[in-house]
């Protein structure tokens, strides 16, 4: 099948190469040289720009976008709709939110063009292992990408979740549990490497591969990263997010749901990036005002 990409970030340039070894042409465009000419060397037709690189696609266009969420997502979308034809497909892969998706597609839609949503999650191992995939939007364009998301993703790893917005809704709750799942191997992993035991954490970590109830993917990474730094020495406890479990949270209050793990995952997060917190200042200051308990005086 023939496809247009655009944006060849960690991600994209990746996906660009699966979809070029399971024998698909892709023409790509972004916006700096370098990634493209990387994918250009594999078999990828490079593109000038949005405009050459809708001229170079043919009968049913379909146009994958793999950008950062916001902003730079509607200008391109904008900028896309007058070059293609009536039924052609435009499918947003980044990590946009949920509800802007829905406002998208009619955009999209008034055009007598088709939108489609879709999630996407595997990270910088997607190209060796695939890429799990779940969209949203008209089911027949769905139907009509599905060689390319099979190509992108592990057998069984690719769904159609409903109507526009439902294929980011659920990457986005993904991405929530994801929060939780990591908190909680964080703070297990803390409590035993501050047990008086001198525990060997890489080998819990690898043992628990095996036949435990908490084996996972992210416990596999968990093997990997303290291989390399059995006491993470050599990186700061400063965690960013990247929007989706915000937007989890913020959804859970409208949907009047109590995502209690969720919620303080994304909280610790913004607690890791404090330096010194007011917070904690004016607790320690209410404790030794009521109780007269002693407070660590700044240097």
């Amino acid at each position: 099948m023939k496809i247009g990409f655009i944006g060849l970030g960690k991600m994209g340039a990746n996906m660009v190469r699966r979809l070029l070894r399971n024998g698909h042409e892709v023409v790509a465009f972004n916006r700096s040289r370098g990634p493209l000419e990387e994918v250009m060397k594999e078999g990828a037709i490079g593109a000038d720009s949005v405009e050459d690189l809708i001229s170079r696609l043919d009968g049913r266009k379909v146009v994958w976008l793999m950008l950062p969420a916001g902003n730079i997502v509607d200008e391109h979308i904008a900028q896309i709709i007058p070059l293609l034809s009536k039924g052609d497909i435009i499918v947003e892969g980044g990590n946009s939110y949920w509800r802007d998706s829905v406002v998208r597609s009619e955009k999209v839609a008034a055009h007598g063009l088709h939108f489609i949503d879709c999630g996407v999650s595997g990270g910088v191992w997607g190209l060796q292992n695939g890429y799990a995939l779940m969209y949203g939007g008209d089911a027949d364009a769905a139907a009509f990408i599905e060689p390319v998301t099979k190509s992108l993703a592990p057998e069984n790893g690719y769904l159609y979740c409903g109507a526009s917005g439902a294929g980011h809704m659920v990457k986005m709750v993904h991405n929530g549990i994801e929060y939780g799942m990591m908190q909680a191997y964080a703070e297990g992993f803390e409590i035993l490497q501050k047990s008086p035991y001198g525990m060997n954490l890489e080998a819990i970590a690898e043992m628990w591969m095996h036949g435990s109830v908490v084996r996972s993917w992210l416990l596999e990474l968990a093997v990997i990263a303290l291989g390399q730094d059995p006491k993470l020495d050599a990186i700061k406890g400063y965690v960013n997010d990247s929007g989706e479990g915000r937007w989890t949270v913020q959804t859970a209050i409208d949907f009047d749901v109590p995502a209690h793990v969720i919620t303080a995952s994304l909280f610790t997060r913004f607690e890791s990036r404090q330096d010194e917190s007011f917070a904690m200042k004016m607790l320690a200051a209410l404790r030794n005002q009521f109780g007269g308990h002693a407070v660590v005086k700044a240097e």
